[in-house]
């Protein structure tokens, strides 16, 4: 008994330590949800409303709905989103994973000194890059389509970096017996590294489709003279542009543009930690 009143006592102390730190946590939390709360909260009000910092639900969603359609495409820019978006992810995962496995498991000298340049590639800022880029497209006739925003993102140095690091927990014994059997490389890859490196996978999918939504500079310079290509993030700067700013319209637009991104990052946020920290399953 005496033993066990020592244990709760150790017990009730260390709690009453740690009440300053939950404290602290839970301020921060609500800091850090705050901007999220009120830009759902705009979006029901009047701009009005908003532009005096009202932080209550309103009875504008409605109406900022309706003048959301009415000013912009709205599920024509969503549809484009989306698009662009899922097949620039595809397309990374798959020429980014291989890249990253190649220069992993099949080490030499020559790769290496290729890799590290490829990790000088990633101190050079996108704008010091978009005017060659620029005249590259437009030299491929790709202007206003699909290609002309997904081509230069296919393949990131990043994102190479990450699948090369992350390949390095993958068990090479499998390799080496999967071989015996009479598997081709590209068999090893797509049914044996594939689904061991899942959580990288996850990982990579919703970086690469988050940078892919929130696109701006680079869609709007490769599709500027064709409207009905715009993205989400075009269309919000079009509500932004005129001068005199509904800030109701513009907000219930940054929500449905916040949306689908959280949505993916909830339902993978499991995989996405284990894929940042290197898992390998």
């Amino acid at each position: 008994m005496t033993d066990t009143k020592i244990i709760k006592a150790n017990s009730s102390a260390i709690q009453k330590r740690l009440i300053p730190t939950y404290i602290f946590l839970v301020f921060w939390c609500l800091f850090s949800v705050f901007p999220l709360y009120w830009m759902i909260t705009a979006a029901t009000n009047a701009s009005i409303e908003v532009a005096r910092g009202k932080i209550v639900f309103g009875t504008y969603a409605a109406t900022n709905f309706k003048n959301l359609l009415a000013a912009e495409p709205l599920f024509k820019s969503l549809a484009n989103s989306f698009k662009y978006s899922i097949v620039q992810t595809v397309l990374c995962l798959f020429i980014c994973s291989l890249a990253g496995y190649g220069f992993e498991l099949y080490h030499d000298k020559a790769k290496d000194k290729l890799f590290g340049i490829l990790l000088l590639a990633m101190m050079v800022p996108q704008v010091a890059t978009m005017i060659p880029l620029f005249r590259m497209v437009s030299d491929a006739h790709l202007l206003n389509t699909v290609w002309a925003f997904i081509l230069p993102s296919i393949s990131t140095p990043f994102m190479i970096m990450m699948f090369r690091q992350n390949s390095r927990n993958f068990p090479v014994d499998i390799m080496e017996a999967a071989r015996l059997d009479g598997l081709s490389e590209f068999a090893i890859f797509f049914r044996m590294y594939l689904p061991v490196m899942k959580s990288t996978y996850a990982a990579a999918a919703v970086i690469s489709f988050m940078n892919a939504w929130n696109s701006y500079m680079w869609p709007k310079v490769v599709m500027n003279t064709d409207t009905s290509a715009m993205n989400m993030p075009m269309l919000i700067a079009n509500l932004a542009a005129g001068y005199t700013v509904d800030y109701g319209t513009l907000m219930m637009g940054v929500l449905f543009c916040s949306v689908p991104t959280m949505i993916i990052f909830f339902i993978l946020q499991k995989q996405f930690a284990e894929g940042i920290t290197g898992s390998v399953k």
